[in-house]
């Protein structure tokens, strides 16, 4: 999974370029992730964004905690894109890729590059849920999303069984890639609000 490193600046620049279009007024909005709202999403994606750059690090996790709302602070955007950028550069580095981290900062951790992977479909999936909320058009390079589907595909049955995907959502084989990959993390393609 070295390969990530090519995939983790495009990932971020993209779900920057998505939470950048995202207006004040609709972070009340539904998300095709059951029982989360906009501003859920984004501030779990911020969240998580920054400590994959600890994680990259193999370093203890700073920052807020989970609960904290990022999108309650003027310019949020603007610093979730200085932080997205930190963290894709953390992950350049090829000692990111290597032994086992954590992004709870508990535990033996897992592969580097299955949490490298993970947060880079991470930028893909929550992107595509806070695009589909709000209409926007998401436009992720094929490259990336086959990346992803690749990825998501070796661990979304441990994911499921952690909760953090649902059951897969039966996909055609001839559809879109990224709606194949929006299948398998247990969203509908098609989802409406």
């Amino acid at each position: 999974m070295i390969e990530g490193r090519s995939w983790f600046g495009p990932a971020t620049e993209a779900v920057v370029a998505l939470l950048r279009q995202v207006p004040e007024d609709r972070m009340d909005a539904p998300t095709p992730c059951s029982d989360w709202d906009v501003r859920t999403a984004v501030n779990h994606v911020i969240f998580w964004n920054g400590r994959a750059a600890d994680a990259a690090a193999k370093a203890q996790p700073t920052g807020p905690e989970e609960d904290h709302d990022f999108t309650a602070e003027p310019g949020w955007a603007d610093r979730f894109a200085e932080q997205a950028a930190v963290t894709a550069r953390a992950w350049q580095d090829p000692d990111a890729w290597t032994g086992s981290t954590s992004l709870s900062g508990t535990g033996p951790g897992m592969p580097a590059p299955v949490i490298g992977s993970m947060m880079i479909g991470e930028c893909v999936l929550h992107g595509w849920d806070i695009a589909t909320a709000l209409g926007i058009e998401t436009n992720f390079d094929p490259d990336l999303v086959e990346y992803c589907y690749k990825g998501l595909s070796s661990i979304a049955d441990m994911g499921r069984q952690y909760g953090a995907f649902g059951p897969e959502v039966a996909v055609p084989d001839d559809a879109p890639l990224l709606d194949r990959l929006i299948g398998l993390s247990g969203r509908a393609p098609h989802w409406k609000p």
